[in-house]
């Protein structure tokens, strides 16, 4: 099962992910965990040690060179656009059980529609483990798809967007969707985060009428103190640990 889980800042995407991530663990099946989002520590989220201290993939400038034959940052010039990725995630992950962790980290971008190394290298790389990788991959990704395209796209068995009830939320959801319909990405669903009632699922299933949703996670404190403390929300007694469980059954 491949999926990429987004959402808009801050709604609980991250905290989703490691739940699914570590509930598959749990369940003894062998997880690939990329963190495809710049301002996200999905690793801290998983319960991995030093969390902070794993360098984001963009940001080796070696193995960039390495691989593509190009300086990172530099715009134009030839580079390889094929560069050899298949090595990588067992060789470049964090590991915690059965999960194997990646940060892909941020391209900044010399202008839109740029081709860089770091960009090409990353794409690859993605398109590797969603196309040839056989563990469960979970991608936590930004308030978009940024690391995919019409390649991988098609691959990808479900699109996740995380939603909580407010109205920049359920705007950001339509912008993913549109997005996503881009490249063709078209199997998307909906987890409703922050629920404190039966009145917030109601107002997003109204708002996001034309969406398939997944499941509801209950706001609940005791992952928001989990968060601040740098815990895995995995490892805190919560009712959102069922809840996901129900939903893999249901994806």
């Amino acid at each position: 099962m491949k999926l990429a889980v987004s959402g808009k800042g801050g709604v609980g995407k991250t905290t989703f992910a490691s739940l699914l991530i570590r509930t598959f663990n749990d369940a003894g099946k062998r997880v690939l965990a990329i963190d495809a989002d710049p301002d996200a520590n999905l690793a801290a989220g998983l319960g991995i040690e030093n969390a902070a201290d794993i360098v984001p993939i963009s940001e080796m400038k070696e193995l960039v060179f390495e691989r593509t034959g190009a300086q990172p940052g530099s715009i134009g010039g030839f580079f390889k656009l094929n560069p050899k990725v298949d090595d990588l995630p067992d060789s470049l992950s964090a590991t915690y059980e059965n999960i194997k962790l990646m940060r892909l980290g941020g391209v900044k971008k010399g202008g839109a529609g740029c081709i860089c190394p770091e960009s090409t290298l990353l794409r690859a790389l993605v398109m590797h483990i969603v196309l040839a990788r056989d563990e469960v991959v979970v991608m936590d990704m930004e308030a978009g798809i940024e690391h995919l395209g019409r390649a991988t796209a098609e691959a990808v068995d479900r699109l996740i967007v995380v939603v909580e009830p407010g109205r920049r939320s359920i705007d950001t959801a339509e912008h993913i969707r549109q997005l996503a319909s881009e490249i063709g990405l078209n199997s998307i669903g909906v987890i409703g985060n922050k629920i404190r009632g039966p009145k917030d699922e109601a107002f997003l299933q109204k708002h996001l009428a034309d969406f398939e949703f997944i499941g509801f996670l209950p706001y609940d404190n005791s992952l928001i103190e989990a968060d601040l403390n740098g815990i895995s929300p995995f490892d805190v007694d919560s009712p959102s640990k069922k809840s996901v469980e129900k939903m893999i059954t249901r994806l």
